[in-house]
């Protein structure tokens, strides 16, 4: 009896123990990529004409970045840095990849880790919809880079309604619009590893231009809006008003999509073992400044359409970024922190809790213990950089701290070095570069930019 009670704890205890000894579950992660979407068209960044009401709940439901920027503000350098937490120059890869670069074999390095190859060989499975455009051939395919499964387009342009996409390994011309048709692939797949712990990056190609044709349920709401736009000078602002209500119709066929993916995690009950993480590749003007597009904008002024002005303003640079997180972020934080999508390799491994191959060197920093709400210490300023050679020429970089934003010109190309006072010029109106009364924080912000450039880029 003694020996039949003793086996009876001792099974118990092993049982017990082995039941905690077991690794923790493995939560799923889908990181959602707009293209060319500035933070002013969200509305929970403050925007009251848009319609964002899905990218809203995510912020309600999760945490909402206020300072993020990327660190480079076009689509290949940007995409780059977000994949392997490196700086595009540390990468070869400074603009965006023409089709004749990419045939010429640029791409993204082969010795150079990402976050999603980590998660693929600790156990995820992997899938990549959408844009890649980080070269297009064999050895830079995505299913190469970490991907189980890839559906999408490997160069940076596609038609947004139409579109020709890559399904298991051929083209095939499809019909309909392509934001439902790479929701509709993203779904696909969470369906087939709701099983299994899943990494999904879906990128979308909206609402970069051409913006139209979109659906009528997304152009139907700003069909009679009469947007704000900026008020500029010489400002088109017949053109500037119609682009914005066809910006904010693309913008809407990614949120209704959106909101399509969040209500099927809710149907298949893995809401609470997903985190949702929302950003942009960049940002994006339309009239800011008197300009369209990103870092290698054009003016919207009247009679100087084809004049093009590099740049690294704070509308292109900054992004939107959302993290939901069950049972770890309340819902409606707000993180004033400055950060950069260059630490996004640190922070996914961070919060999934996979660890980086032995050696791997990058230059982010891991802001998941700043989601956890643990103390932790945290940088005053972020860097970017860009390169421009399709069409422009410049040597490009920045500083930006919570109030200040200096920008240099290292290659002269008729662009002006600048100094920004975001406190009291938040729109970066007022170059003050040469205004003696603040060369003191000038020279201040340009010794941590020359520390920086020597560091990543040995100069």
């Amino acid at each position: 009896m003694v020996r039949r009670i003793f086996f009876s704890i001792a099974l118990t205890f092993a049982l017990t123990t082995t039941a905690y000894a077991q690794p923790p579950k493995k939560l799923n992660i889908i990181v959602i990529t707009t293209d060319d979407q500035a933070r002013w068209s969200l509305g929970c960044y403050g925007n009251k004409e848009a319609k964002t009401p899905h990218m809203d709940r995510l912020a309600k439901d999760g945490a909402r970045f206020i300072n993020a920027f990327t660190a480079t503000p076009v689509c290949s350098p940007s995409r780059a840095s977000f994949l392997t937490g490196k700086y595009g120059t540390q990468l070869k890869i400074t603009d965006w990849i023409t089709p004749k670069e990419a045939q010429a074999g640029l791409g993204l390095p082969l010795n150079v880790s990402n976050w999603m190859a980590v998660l693929l060989r600790a156990g995820w499975r992997t899938g990549l919809v959408g844009k890649w455009h980080l070269g297009m051939l064999p050895q830079f395919h995505p299913t190469k880079m970490g991907f189980n499964h890839f559906t999408g387009f490997l160069g940076g342009g596609n038609s947004p309604h139409n579109p020709t996409l890559e399904i298991a390994g051929k083209d095939a011309k499809l019909k309909g619009s392509l934001p439902d048709i790479l929701t509709d692939d993203a779904i696909d797949f969470v369906k087939a590893n709701k099983d299994r712990p899943f990494a999904l990056m879906l990128n979308f190609r909206a609402p970069h231009a051409p913006y139209a044709p979109v659906p009528d349920v997304d152009s139907a709401p700003f069909k009679n809006l009469d947007p704000t736009i900026p008020n500029f000078p010489g400002l088109n602002i017949k053109r500037t008003k119609n682009l914005t209500r066809e910006y904010y119709a693309s913008v809407h066929s990614v949120d209704r999509n959106l909101g399509r993916l969040l209500a099927m995690l809710d149907d298949l009950g893995l809401r609470n073992d997903t985190i949702i993480v929302f950003t942009s590749d960049h940002g994006y003007m339309i009239g800011q400044h008197g300009l369209i597009h990103k870092g290698n904008a054009a003016y919207l002024v009247t009679g100087r359409e084809k004049d093009r002005r590099p740049n690294l303003f704070d509308h292109a640079l900054q992004v939107p970024l959302i993290v939901r997180w069950p049972g770890v972020v309340k819902g409606g934080t707000e993180m004033p922190q400055l950060v950069s999508n260059i630490d996004t390799f640190a922070s996914v491994l961070g919060m999934l809790n996979a660890a980086p191959p032995d050696g791997t060197q990058q230059e982010g920093m891991d802001f998941s213990p700043l989601l956890r709400g643990e103390k932790t210490k945290w940088r005053d300023h972020v860097f970017a950089q860009y390169d421009p050679h399709n069409g422009l020429d410049g040597i490009m970089r920045s500083v930006r701290t919570h109030d200040w934003h200096l920008v240099r010109q290292y290659k002269k190309n008729g662009q002006p070095d600048e100094l920004f006072d975001l406190k009291n010029d938040p729109e970066e109106l007022r170059n003050l570069y040469n205004d003696e009364k603040h060369l003191a924080i000038r020279e201040q912000l340009q010794a941590r930019m020359t520390e920086w450039i020597r560091g990543v880029e040995g100069k």
